[in-house]
């Protein structure tokens, strides 16, 4: 049998999106279609040039191609997986093939896109960098964005949280804002929480993500440590207390030689405030970059350069490279439905069981796209939809 891998030009926004056909009707779609002929035992070359690689593969993938982009976000609903990148969002069908590009051009204020995920049953939420909050209304095909005149901490949106009383969460680059009731047109249900009106309680007012906890708490990802808002009050975790490998740990397996501050002033006072002015790499312990909570209130955290770190409420446990990570950047960090966590890093992607404290490493030799893993998300069928710079990996199942 053969596959058949159609690349599908998409102009708006200069984005490449190669999707596995598998069916002969699907070659005259557009007359923008190269296809390419490949056996079913042979994987896709995981550059931008499709030619083929003639390794053996290890897994059952596909890959798609966006170009010079990042995926930073990706959202499963269903057949339908929605794909964040620097140029924009793409809905993609994934029975019919059909796809969707939501740029500056059809509707967004800026290309970058830091997150989608879905409000409620007609509404999409696609936060931006720069250009606000967008929100999609997918029966009316409407956009509404949502910017600072609005209410919004800043214009750089980076999560978007549904809590189950209803109230909606939006992480900014300045401070996290809770819209009660998730009323965004009611200009008195906006909040906004910074690290100066809550007495320091938001440790910074740099917020990447947010995650629900048990009895409705709130935790906030931060470039300064962890923080749980919890029926009004706050509470913040640091690397004092635990979050994130002491730096003699981890120096000498850290890739990133540069060190931030060099090139930026924001990371440059971070590095005064926090006690780092003697590191000169790539490393933060506060910085969160990831997060996600288990239903019995244990949160796992990804760190730069720090880790991966679990916090049960009241004792932290840090694993680096020693304990078998391939990087101690976690980018990302995805749960499955069977408790499985996926954790992407640096360099590559590895997966914890829930029972267990080894890692399975996993890299482009068994199908990712690239070794850097920002995003993911899973279907319903298990499939795994795993970004990174330049493409998206569709992994069927890992041969080990």
């Amino acid at each position: 049998m053969k596959y058949f891998f159609a690349i599908i030009v998409i102009f708006a926004g200069a984005l490449y999106w190669f999707f596995d056909t598998q069916q002969a009707q699907e070659k005259s779609k557009t007359e923008d279609v190269v296809q390419i002929e490949q056996r079913a035992d042979q994987p896709v070359q995981q550059a931008q040039n499709p030619t083929l690689q003639t390794t053996e593969p290890k897994s059952k993938f596909v890959h798609f191609n966006v170009g010079n982009r990042n995926v930073k976000s990706i959202f499963s609903d269903g057949d339908i997986m929605w794909v964040g990148t620097s140029g924009g969002a793409i809905r993609y069908d994934t029975q019919t093939e059909d796809y969707r590009h939501f740029s500056v051009r059809n509707g967004l204020l800026a290309n970058g896109v830091f997150h989608v995920s879905r409000i409620d049953k007609n509404r999409m939420a696609i936060g931006t960098y720069g250009g606000g909050l967008a929100v999609l209304n997918e029966s009316t095909d409407e956009m509404i964005i949502y910017n600072v005149p609005n209410g919004l901490g800043d214009a750089f949106v980076y999560d978007v949280l549904t809590a189950k009383n209803g109230d909606l969460w939006i992480a900014t680059w300045t401070g996290v804002n809770r819209i009660v009731g998730g009323d965004l047109d009611d200009p008195n249900a906006w909040e906004l929480y910074t690290v100066e009106n809550t007495n320091g309680g938001v440790p910074n007012d740099w917020i990447y993500g947010l995650a629900e906890g048990i009895d409705g708490q709130i935790w906030l990802a931060t470039e300064g440590g962890l923080a749980r808002y919890n029926q009004g009050q706050w509470q913040n975790w640091q690397h004092e207390d635990g979050l994130g490998a002491d730096y003699e740990l981890v120096k000498d397996f850290n890739p990133f030689k540069r060190d931030p501050a060099n090139f930026s002033r924001h990371h440059a006072q971070q590095k005064i405030e926090q006690g780092l002015t003697g590191v000169n790499t790539a490393y933060n312990p506060n910085y969160i970059v990831s997060m996600d909570v288990e239903e019995d209130g244990t949160v796992w955290v990804g760190t730069w350069g720090g880790g991966l770190n679990r916090f049960d409420g009241e004792n932290w446990k840090v694993y680096t490279h020693i304990d078998g990570l391939p990087s101690n950047h976690i980018f990302m960090l995805n749960r499955d439905q069977e408790g499985t966590l996926w954790i992407g890093t640096s360099k590559g992607m590895a997966k914890k069981t829930k029972d267990s404290d080894e890692f399975t490493l996993y890299t482009t030799e068994d199908g990712l796209f690239a070794d850097a893993i920002f995003s993911m998300d899973v279907q319903d069928d298990g499939t795994l939809w795993i970004g990174s710079y330049g493409g998206v990996a569709r992994i069927s199942h890992f041969d080990h």
